[in-house]
């Protein structure tokens, strides 16, 4: 039987060996962590547990997929619910705005506490939907790198419509036009932050983003998203797939132009081929040292990081829900200090997650566990000790602002993730949560191809290749690269 090795089990990784393992192969998973699920996976501060990174869920779908793929009824291993509200955010001029996830009830909200006119946001709506539409059978379900994908019908008709698309201006530029009332617009330019980019140069095609969450919902495991990674690690392994913990891979094993297996402490694993699931700039810089390097796409703009504290809180505020952001006074010079000066910005944006609002044991009762994180830079080579310190208190003073209150007190316990801790448990080149950066028009065709056109038999997936960070599009990306792959 033919044999597949995976390297690494983030999200990415666990739904392509489900899908090879489908499809015929014997499939074997190296992951150098041990444990599971890579950025999204989770962990315990006293007596409250924490998600380590991906704190948004939605498009449920694409992990149902997998289940019913082998067979399986889902529900059976994996439940959620979906969230009435999307999200509140909170501004420093009184300003608080609910994002309801039905988007009649939103777009009242929005004409009711910014003067809005209903007709206003339902055009806008109706344009990202249309974008979307438009877009989705050429940047996420195939391949951008292969010829027949250009071919097809709805790919002709979605470049026949490029015009519409806004790709030659911002998206801040778009929401400006559109919108117009200054917190709507702050509000819809941070959906470039859902994936590491800058609203005032990503183009304008990206209001499609801010249509998967409105159109589609926002939704919650009922063991917190820590139980994505686990549910389907249980799957894989009921698929036959075999895992291999605290196993860092050394080197691809590439022979005649083709790879052959990998090398693992000094032992060879020869396989028929061979998927990386770790991000692309340190599969070929410490796995492909004597291959060819694509310097061009290995050089690209990085992607934003984060700071994240993990606070466990003696007490519950009511005021909060599940995911809740608290925006900064000047969006432009926070962006400017994240992707220009590389550094981060006093008066941040603070986006706060409290999953024991839907999963009580999380957090003791009468507390609750936060997940503050504040884009950042990713790495190069800030003091980020120094800076988290001064950032924390920015942090704070910005919380108890708002909320009126004083956080500090309330700190029963604390651990805080830095963008060099994210590279140094993640292989995230840099720290950057997303790969490169969608601040170039033309970054989704510039992406790594979720296969080696110098190396057959080599194929990528997850977040930093094609198409994109973010739990919906690993997953995504595990389907193209299961598409393109050779049935044993």
């Amino acid at each position: 039987m033919a044999k597949a090795i995976l390297i690494g089990a983030g999200v990415g990784g666990l739904a392509t060996a489900i899908r090879l393992a489908k499809k015929g192969y014997t499939v074997e998973v190296f992951e150098a962590n041990n444990y599971i699920g890579g950025k999204l996976s989770t962990f315990t501060l006293g007596d409250y547990r924490f998600d380590a990174g991906p704190s948004l869920f939605t498009m449920p779908k694409f992990v149902e997929e997998l289940f019913t793929l082998c067979g399986e009824n889902a529900s059976d291993s994996f439940q959620y619910k979906r969230k009435d509200i999307a999200c509140t955010y909170f501004w420093e001029d009184g300003k608080t705005l609910t994002a309801y996830g039905d988007t009649k009830r939103f777009v009242e909200e929005v004409e009711e506490k910014l003067a809005v006119p209903a007709k206003t946001l339902n055009r806008y709506l109706s344009k990202a939907k249309k974008k979307f539409d438009r877009t989705q059978p050429l940047f996420l379900e195939r391949s951008l790198h292969k010829w027949q994908t250009f071919l097809r019908k709805e790919t002709l008709v979605g470049i026949a419509k490029y015009f519409s698309f806004e790709i030659d201006t911002s998206l801040n530029s778009v929401n400006q036009a559109h919108l117009q009332e200054p917190h709507l617009v702050q509000f819809y330019n941070r959906f470039a932050t859902y994936n590491g980019s800058n609203p005032y140069q990503t183009p304008g095609m990206m209001t499609l983003v801010q249509h998967l969450e409105q159109h589609y919902g926002t939704y919650i495991p009922k063991k917190g998203m820590g139980d994505i990674s686990a549910s389907l690690y249980e799957l894989a392994k009921r698929q036959g797939v075999i895992f291999h913990l605290s196993a860092s891979v050394d080197k691809i094993i590439v022979e005649n132009k083709k790879a052959v297996g990998i090398q693992v402490n000094e032992t060879e694993h020869h396989a028929d081929i061979v998927v990386s699931n770790m991000d692309v700039v340190p599969t070929y810089r410490k796995l492909l040292t004597h291959q060819k390097q694509p310097e061009k796409i290995l050089s690209q703009e990085r992607s934003s990081s984060a700071v994240i504290f993990y606070w466990g809180m003696g007490k519950s505020f009511p005021q909060l829900d599940l995911h809740n952001i608290f925006f900064s006074d000047d969006y432009k010079a926070e962006f400017d200090a994240i992707f220009k000066t590389k550094t981060l910005f006093e008066d941040p944006t603070v986006y706060v997650n409290i999953t024991s609002k839907d999963v009580p044991a999380d957090a003791p009762k009468g507390k609750e566990n936060w997940f503050v994180m504040i884009n950042a830079p990713h790495d190069t080579g800030q003091d980020w000790e120094e800076l988290a310190q001064e950032l924390r208190q920015w942090v704070m003073n910005k919380l108890n602002r708002i909320l009126d209150t004083d956080i500090a007190p309330l700190i029963e316990e604390e651990w805080i993730m830095t963008p060099n801790i994210i590279e140094a448990r993640t292989q995230s080149y840099l720290g950057a949560l997303y790969g490169a950066s969608s601040n170039n028009k033309m970054a989704a065709f510039l992406r790594h191809p979720n296969f080696s056109r110098e190396i057959s038999n080599l194929y990528f997936c997850g977040g930093s290749v094609h198409p994109g960070g973010g739990i919906p599009l690993c997953l995504l990306s595990a389907k193209i690269v299961a598409d393109l792959t050779p049935t044993p």
